[in-house]
């Protein structure tokens, strides 16, 4: 079985991170998104893999990436262009794919449980493709799944005005090399791109079999802000603790706290975990719960919580900042000695905020 993982897309959602590249890098708990995805097909005994790329600096994709050794995979980088919808992702790909089957992983999604469950015995079963699902609370966001009362997938919408279920298709998905045939035969949607909803409903209306399986705890689709501090958080809950770096006498550190090679904890700061600090950081500063500091961050003074640093990052103020997304070679000083309530940033990179 082969995989594919998208990584293009525009990512206007995340502006103006993505302006500097492509979402899928933008780190959770210090890790990119796409590494998790990669991870994920990896357990699961998949290990060629095709990433297809977009037009937004895909260049920086190869150069995180590289050719998979690190991962123990092999990476085929494959050209989308501009993005036609997921059904064009995948028609782009049919060289690669051949006539295997192949599993369909979007780059910015988040799974708790893997996919080792989901993966298991498709090859040798008589369904043409295979959905991930979840309840969600707003079905009319997503594609959204009808299933008979044997669990049997019957119908597929794609943001459906008036969803007839909540169950919402994670962006993971199994394929036979049936699904070929059935991108050829669809139309470009209302919003002009194929759909893999649309082509999915193509094999049904064919009388092909496609089946489901629920996802098992959480899933992230990590598109907007909050949902990238949201999958943060996640990831946190599960950090274990480990001290690579200097702690000095007198810094108070507790709960779950991972700390880089390099990186100083100077003796006045405080360390309030689950916190992941990275390589070569230099931190004197109060660093509250769910908060993932990137390498060669430098934090003096004041307090953050709650915030994804990229990295490269200074600070160095006495404010409050929480609920935050800051991009690599951030600035954020100030002059002030007060704390008040609290900053919230999405900046990008190369940004300075002087408070």
């Amino acid at each position: 079985m082969k995989g594919l993982i998208l990584s293009g897309g525009h990512g206007t959602r995340l502006r103006p991170l993505t302006h500097t590249g492509p979402k899928q890098l933008i780190p959770i708990a210090n890790k990119p998104v796409l590494f998790y995805a990669i991870e994920d097909l990896k357990e699961a005994g998949v290990t060629d893999i095709g990433l297809i790329l977009g037009t937004n600096m895909p260049e920086k994709v190869k150069e995180a990436v590289g050719d998979g050794s690190r991962f123990g995979v092999n990476i085929t980088y494959i050209m989308q262009g501009e993005p036609k919808g997921l059904a064009h992702a995948v028609a782009v790909a049919h060289d690669f794919v051949g006539d295997e089957s192949f599993i369909m992983y979007l780059g910015d999604n988040i799974l708790k449980s893997g996919i080792n469950e989901f993966v298991e015995g498709f090859q040798d079963s008589n369904y043409e493709a295979r959905i991930l699902l979840q309840p969600v609370e707003n079905p009319r966001q997503f594609g959204v799944a009808e299933l008979d009362d044997d669990g049997h997938v019957i119908n597929l919408v794609e943001k459906p005005k008036v969803p007839k279920s909540d169950l919402a298709l994670v962006g993971i998905y199994l394929f036979k090399p049936t699904i070929f045939k059935a991108i050829d035969e669809i139309e470009p949607s209302w919003r002009g791109e194929l759909e893999i909803t649309d082509a999915i409903q193509e094999l049904l209306n064919k009388n092909l079999k496609v089946d489901s399986h629920i996802v098992r705890g959480w899933w992230k689709d990590t598109g907007k802000p909050e949902d990238v501090l949201d999958a943060n958080h996640l990831i946190l809950d599960v950090l274990e603790s480990e001290n690579n770096g200097e702690v000095e006498d007198g810094a108070n550190i507790k709960g779950r706290v991972s700390i880089g090679k390099g990186t100083v904890i100077k003796g006045n700061s405080v360390i309030r975990g689950p916190v992941t600090i990275g390589d070569n950081c230099y931190i004197d500063a109060y660093i509250g719960p769910y908060t993932s500091i990137g390498d060669n961050s430098r934090i003096i003074g004041g307090e953050i919580e709650s915030s994804i640093v990229v990295g490269d990052a200074i600070i160095e103020c006495n404010e409050r900042i929480v609920d935050s997304l800051i991009g690599n070679h951030s600035n954020i000083v100030s002059k002030e000695n007060s704390l008040p309530r609290g900053h919230r940033f999405i900046i990008g990179e190369n940004s300075l905020v002087n408070l």
